[in-house]
């Protein structure tokens, strides 16, 4: 079954059984509770349909996992009520005090600040690696790492890492990869497929698509994987919403047609900013010129809308007034809607062992459903105020 297919129609009512012939709808409908009745005894000791109480999920949360699981082409999903507690949450899964882990020093801030000032508080060991440093992270690993966290590509400066290499690395020394899958939706890069224990995701950006849900998914390679993850989510209280599962579900079943002509936006974009005066630099993982790009070719599929590109060092009324002038583009945190964005970010306040030391502005774009015509003349409005202002 192609990848578009098992999109819609995975985690369907009735269409994984084909004996059901029941008129249904199309959509697993919204199911809210927090106290679940069984019908007998031996369906209280062993849970109906894997759903025992709300806060565990219900068939709702059952059908989007699924779809998930399909999609990532795991061993089983778990959802969270956020990407950042699905990250923390896998994790957790696998370390205690006194262990060691490897976090990639392109990790997303959230995921750095969760390092720092959670895991160390209860202490966990924790070292940042560079993400292009590939099977050489092989001599950074002790004897206590649990976990090498990896982000590809890295979502402020775009590093593509290489995640056959690590898997391999973690594979030697015992420990569990896991992967930041957001960039690609789960749609452009399978980690479990490259050997990573686990694939997360903030399915608030592309598999909800519409800049309405806060949801993160955990889908694991194999069923000892998927234990862990449970128990870390059942230990922390972790529930996430019905309703929101239902959006995040709906939003999945558009996510190829979304993420390709993002990806396609997205592109045109980068080669269009790539060839102007006011630009420094783009990084994409896509183009060509990207130092990345040879792996990126090799493990990915396609690209998302997400990219950033440098500026030239400009006064900071100059960054104001181009921030400013854009009209299509919003200036706004996260991205995977159908909206554009742009944003300014400051990789070199997230730096622990690469330091960034380009002197211009980072902007970071996210590419949307608008026509790519109209969204280009937004940055040269942009672009043209910033001129203006730096006179």
């Amino acid at each position: 079954m192609k990848e578009e297919t098992r999109l819609v129609s995975t985690g369907r009512p009735g269409v994984d059984q084909a004996d059901d012939r029941r008129a249904l709808p199309v959509n697993a409908p919204v199911e809210r509770a927090s106290t679940i009745l069984f019908p007998t005894y031996s369906d209280y000791l062993e849970g109906v349909r894997s759903v025992r109480y709300g806060r565990f999920g219900t068939s709702t949360h059952r059908a989007f996992e699924a779809s998930v699981t399909a999609l990532e082409g795991g061993h089983s999903t778990r959802i969270a009520p956020s990407g950042l507690l699905a990250v923390t949450a896998a994790i957790l899964a696998f370390v205690k005090a006194g262990d060691h882990v490897l976090v990639t020093d392109s990790a997303y801030d959230p995921t750095r600040t969760f390092a720092e000032k959670f895991l160390r508080r209860f202490g966990v060991d924790v070292e940042y690696y560079a993400p292009t440093l590939g099977a050489g992270v092989a001599a950074l690993i002790r004897d206590r790492t649990k976990v090498i966290f990896a982000e590809t590509p890295g979502s402020l400066t775009f590093e593509v890492q290489d995640i056959p290499a690590l898997a391999r690395v973690a594979k030697d020394a015992g420990a569990a990869l896991i992967v930041d899958n957001t960039w690609s939706g789960g749609l452009f890069l399978k980690p479990i497929a490259l050997g990573a224990a686990i694939s997360v995701q903030a399915g608030t950006k592309y598999l909800a698509g519409h800049s309405d849900v806060m949801i993160g998914t955990i889908t694991s390679a194999d069923a000892r994987v998927a234990s862990l993850v449970y128990d870390s989510l059942s230990q922390i209280g972790s529930a996430a919403s019905p309703d929101d599962a239902y959006l995040a579900h709906r939003g999945l079943r558009t996510l190829a047609v979304r993420m390709r002509r993002c990806g396609e936006t997205g592109l045109a974009l980068a080669r269009w900013l790539e060839g102007r005066p006011d630009v420094k630099r783009v990084m994409h993982p896509a183009l060509e010129s990207f130092p990345g790009h040879a792996i990126w070719k090799r493990d990915f599929t396609g690209a998302s809308g997400l990219f950033s590109f440098v500026m030239p060092p400009m006064p900071e009324a100059a960054i104001a007034a181009f921030f400013d002038a854009l009209s299509l583009f919003g200036i706004g945190f996260s991205w995977g809607g159908y909206e554009s964005l742009a944003v300014r970010v400051r990789p070199e306040r997230a730096r622990t062992i690469t330091p960034w030391t380009e002197p211009g502005a980072v902007v970071r774009i996210h590419a949307g459903l608008e026509d790519v015509d109209d969204l280009r003349a937004d940055l040269g409005r942009a672009f043209a105020a910033m001129a203006r202002a730096a006179r």
